[in-house]
């Protein structure tokens, strides 16, 4: 028996889930929750196979918590159900190991079979979404990358500066050129675009 938990925030959607898969001879759906904070918990305590998890959800990202258990040595397999063909998030996804990346409008007969196959130490990924997932390359250098992640981990000019051994002025002078690059405003539309696009 395939041991699975589902992790969703839309509660019709999560239930319906629930049903469909429970139809299935060879699998059981332990638990349901509704944030990535409580799908961790779950996961560490339940031992599932096999987690559904949306991207979008409160508390925690199904992405943020792919990438804790990546690190965590979890032997649950991911399998991250989305709305979103947003390139970063693929990249992501492939990074922090999940073994399935599929759309939420596929068949329950298709996803009951990608979870077989997944047990079945398979990997997979919707079309749609790999196709999707070809993107400008970065035009941000290392250094910039650096500097933008600790902006986002809401750094200031000086904590930076002196974690990276840089001047202020320094580090100013790459917030500039990394707004210039990414052709935004400031610097909260340069994180969010350089999130989105899988950049830091």
């Amino acid at each position: 028996m395939i041991r699975i938990i589902i992790a969703e925030d839309q509660r019709m959607l999560r239930g319906a889930l629930g049903s469909l898969l429970d139809l299935e001879d060879d699998i059981e759906v332990i638990a349901q929750v509704e944030n990535g904070d409580e799908a961790l918990k779950a996961i560490l305590t339940l031992q599932p196979d096999v987690c559904l998890m949306d991207i979008e959800m409160p508390v925690k990202s199904g992405l943020e918590v792919a990438e804790m258990l990546k690190t965590g040595g979890s032997s649950c397999k991911i399998i991250i159900l989305t709305t979103f063909a947003r390139p970063g998030y693929f990249e992501r996804a492939v990074k922090a190991g999940v073994h399935g990346y599929m759309l939420k409008d596929g068949s329950s007969d298709d996803l009951a079979e990608t979870i077989r196959n997944v047990m079945r130490g398979k990997r997979e990924f919707a079309p749609e979404l790999i196709f999707g997932s070809f993107k400008e390359d970065n035009p941000l250098t290392e250094r910039e990358q650096e500097v933008l992640r600790l902006v986002a981990e809401g750094k200031t000019a000086k904590e930076i500066s002196s974690q990276l051994y840089l001047s202020s002025g320094t580090v100013r002078n790459y917030m500039s050129e990394i707004i210039s690059k990414l052709q935004v405003k400031n610097r909260i539309e340069a994180i969010a675009t350089a999130q989105e696009k899988g950049w830091i």
